[in-house]
């Protein structure tokens, strides 16, 4: 049987799992608060706890019968906390056909708002993005080392059920803050399980992909467009110089790029469910109206 196991059994990962899982693999993951030590979430994946800081033994052994990994916990200052304590036990791993390491195309820094490709120099400032740029770099070497199929995939602005534009004005959380020229791609998570379903099917050891949709937009044109969808006046606009915005969120609006999708498109045979932000956010309203 195929086996996924997931470091990290989040929102993105739960929607590969999902996939996998209806055409019968076993799948298994970590999290830092799972429903039991171990236990298993509401479709039946056994959740082992783990937060990353040691050399776990149940870890190691669904490392050993996995015959595909997905790591998509994030790293911190000291590196990838799965690399930092099993690296070995994944070199040495008898079965695994494919590795995933869910990256993000803030590695990339800014770029003015030009268009760029996987051979985009990295030029990340923010610590986060710095430690992603190590972390692929050591995820890449381990596969080089060892012979293991590694694939990065770095991830655009994450959304979908309970995390989107319409969700947030619903909640009444929805601001709508203006930076000209400011874009931002985005990728609906089940875009991202279908990418790395693509990838599964057919490997390329070494190769890294952008998983972004096809236009990125104003931030503030998806909260309008979502507004429209739900029949209500959307919000204000606000001037960036003027919004309260923590630290993080400010940061993101000093990167500035537009991130291609071609690759995934003409290697892995990827055709987008939500290509733009407007497929998506009109599935999602829909849904929520059936709700």
């Amino acid at each position: 049987m195929r086996e996924l196991f997931c470091v990290g059994y989040g929102y993105s990962a739960q929607a590969l799992g999902r996939r996998l899982l209806e055409r019968g693999w076993s799948v298994s993951g970590t999290s830092r608060t799972p429903p039991g030590a171990p236990g298993r979430d509401a479709g039946g994946v056994e959740i082992l706890a783990y937060d990353g800081t040691r050399h776990d033994a149940a870890v190691a052994e669904r490392i050993a019968r996995a015959t595909h990994l997905l790591m998509s916990a994030p790293p911190g200052e000291s590196g990838d906390p799965l690399l930092a304590h099993h690296a070995e036990d994944i070199a040495s791993a008898p079965h695994l056909e494919w590795i995933g390491y869910l990256s993000t195309v803030g590695v990339y820094g800014n770029h003015d708002g030009v268009w760029i490709s996987e051979d985009a120099a990295l030029k990340a400032t923010q610590k986060r993005g710095r430690w992603r740029i190590a972390a692929e770099k050591a995820w890449l070497e381990l596969g080089r080392r060892s012979g293991k199929p590694v694939h990065v995939f770095r991830l655009a602005g994450i959304y979908g059920p309970g995390r989107s534009a319409i969700d947030k004005l619903q909640q009444g959380k929805a601001r709508r803050i203006v930076k000209p020229g400011q874009v931002f791609n985005r990728i609906h998570v089940e875009d991202i399980a279908a990418t790395l379903e693509a990838s599964i099917a057919r490997p390329s050891p070494g190769a890294i992909y952008n998983v972004a949709d096809d236009e990125p937009a104003p931030p503030q044109d998806l909260i309008a467009y979502g507004a429209g969808l739900l029949g209500v006046d959307p919000p204000p606009g606000i001037a960036f110089e003027d919004a309260d915005l923590t630290p993080m969120a400010r940061s993101f609006y000093g990167e500035n790029k537009r991130v291609a999708n071609r690759r995934i498109r003409e290697q892995l045979g990827v055709e987008l469910a939500y290509p733009t932000y407007r497929e998506g956010l009109k599935a999602l309203a829909a849904a929520r109206k059936r709700d």
